[in-house]
């Protein structure tokens, strides 16, 4: 039940604080700030508690950056879809948004996950994997930027009630995840691992609440930001196992955030003020 609980509650944290920001700061800062290295700190913490050994950590920890270029392609979805949607009611169309996006990540994470099992089996490096998917990660959000719809702050101030629901919403979707890890199969832990709770419980309460150009606009930041958790992944498969779970984290978390998360944006920043 802990290990449930501890995730979940961690989550709903993560997706209030989120989705704060990006009401607060416009969705340039927000979205960078969102997307800070955040659950997958204790996530690393319990994988390598786990882990048999080094390399196990190492491998687990490397295939996360593939899951993240996923998770940005499923938060640029939302950018592309819904101009192509039916001029219908705002429910309607976030209900078919949410659907659509849902559907094409979960095949995405099959094929991602039996993708990743078949390159283990074929004894590919899971070190160069994590290092081009993150790369690959790099690439999507600078073109994501490149020509990016205007990112507002929001104009209406959530209650107490809309933030409650939002971090209960990802509370339930990552405690889901979890559970379905520990019940399925291979394949089935495979896709929780990757599930992007926190992206879209952020799109759908910032969608009710300040409609869709808040959230449209913070989805190329958010795209670019996913670099620097990816980045934490690979960094910590070798400082947690050389320099202890505690100086490891908060060394790649700082060389995340200060090396990664602060010069991309303020390049975003400076792109979005030209324009």
């Amino acid at each position: 039940m802990i290990e449930l609980l501890g995730p979940a509650l961690f989550a709903g944290g993560v997706a209030i604080g989120v989705t704060v920001a990006i009401e607060r700061f416009g969705g340039v800062v927000g979205g960078f700030l969102g997307t800070l290295p955040s659950t997958i700190v204790p996530a690393a913490i319990g994988i390598h508690a786990q882990s048999v050994d080094t390399a196990a950590f190492a491998a687990a920890m490397c295939a996360a950056p593939a899951g993240m270029w996923l998770n940005a392609a499923f938060l640029w979805l939302w950018r592309a879809v819904p101009p192509r949607l039916p001029d219908t009611g705002l429910g309607v169309r976030l209900a078919l948004m949410t659907s659509l996006g849902l559907a094409a990540w979960a095949l995405g994470a099959v094929a991602l996950v039996g993708g990743l099992l078949g390159l283990q089996a074929a004894g590919a490096s899971m070190v160069l994997v994590g290092c081009l998917a993150t790369l690959a990660i790099l690439v999507t959000g600078v073109a994501a930027c490149w020509s990016a719809p205007p990112a507002p702050r929001g104009s209406v101030a959530a209650g107490l009630g809309t933030l409650l629901a939002r971090g209960g919403l990802a509370a339930a979707a990552i405690g889901g995840a979890v559970w379905l890890a520990a019940v399925g199969g291979s394949v089935a832990a495979g896709v929780a691992s990757v599930f992007p709770a926190i992206f879209l419980t952020t799109m759908v309460s910032l969608w009710l609440v300040q409609g869709e150009a808040v959230p449209a606009g913070a989805v190329g930041p958010m795209m670019l930001g996913s670099t620097s958790v990816a980045a934490y992944a690979v960094l910590a498969a070798f400082l947690l196992p050389a320099w202890g779970l505690w100086a490891g984290s908060l060394s790649a978390w700082l060389i995340c955030a200060l090396g990664i998360t602060l010069p991309l944006t303020l390049w975003t920043r400076s792109r979005s003020q030209k324009a």
